[in-house]
């Protein structure tokens, strides 16, 4: 099975709340379901970037781990088209007209590098967070870095911000691939710094990836969480970096060890950031 059958299979499965919250370019549902309740309430998504589909494999099975602390919602695959293009190439595009489309903004017919969603847009650069000001950001559309028309330009996009505003999470975590590292700072405020830091070094320790400050990234879905709605955000780069993108089966297995009980630590950490201890 691809990746997206798989998230919808388990989607299925899942007795839990759920609710799918929006659709892909190419009309794919958007899928989310939640473990445990009461607050803290955080979001984990996952997938925003096609190649790195693994993390969708990781979120099921974070999931079965739960939190500690409150509530958790799981996005496993908030770019289901980008990850199908990455994962089967032109046979996951449905219409002959956005095959052709795509051909012409890819470099050639492997899609296996594919960050962007079905329309050439790159979901991590299309949120309103300095929207445009990114050092890698492109203004067309391809396999990277395009930011799009307009900020959330992109139904994807769309979704996880209606979703994320109706949730009204206390932190988000995004999953990316690889480099094992944990980036936690967007230009927050004196008086979050410190709040923000102690949960992303309760990150560090959980899974072992360093404390890192992306200078020049900007229009990601962290960036937006810290800068509009004042709340802690972490993008966690999962995966050894000898690995290859797309990462495989042997890639999970490496993340899973080290990412296997993350959320769960996070929720505790939060609680007791929360409570003054």
């Amino acid at each position: 099975m691809d990746i997206y059958q798989i998230v919808s299979e388990f989607y299925e499965s899942v007795t839990t709340k759920k609710r799918i919250i929006g659709k892909s370019v190419f009309g794919r549902n958007l899928y989310a379901f939640q473990v445990g309740s009461g607050s803290p309430v955080g979001i984990a998504q996952y997938a925003i970037h096609g190649r790195e589909f693994i993390t969708a494999r990781l979120a099921l099975k974070q999931y079965s781990v739960g939190v500690k602390k409150g509530s958790m919602w799981f996005i496993p695959l908030i770019n289901p088209d980008g990850c199908l293009l990455s994962e089967k190439g032109l046979e996951s595009v449905p219409k002959k007209r956005d095959r052709e489309r795509l051909l012409q903004w890819n470099d050639g017919e492997d899609f296996s590098l594919w960050k962007a969603n079905g329309r050439g847009v790159d979901l991590n650069v299309n949120f309103d967070a300095d929207w445009g000001k990114g050092v890698k950001n492109v203004h067309t559309a391809g396999a990277e870095n395009y930011i799009g028309r307009r900020p959330f330009s992109e139904p994807e996009s769309r979704a996880l911000r209606r979703f994320t505003q109706s949730i009204r999470p206390d932190y988000t975590v995004s999953y990316h691939t690889k480099g094992e590292e944990i980036y936690w700072y967007f230009s927050q405020s004196l008086r979050v710094c410190g709040r923000d830091k102690a949960l992303a070094v309760a990150l560090s320790t959980s899974t072992g990836y360093p404390l890192c400050y992306a200078k020049g990234s900007v229009g990601g879905y962290k960036d937006w969480c810290i800068q509009t709605l004042k709340i802690p955000a972490f993008t966690i780069e999962a995966g050894a970096d000898y690995f290859t993108h797309p990462l495989c089966e042997s890639g999970l297995c490496n993340i899973w060890e080290r990412n296997r009980y993350a959320l769960y630590d996070l929720s505790v950490a939060y609680g007791r950031e929360r409570n003054g201890l």
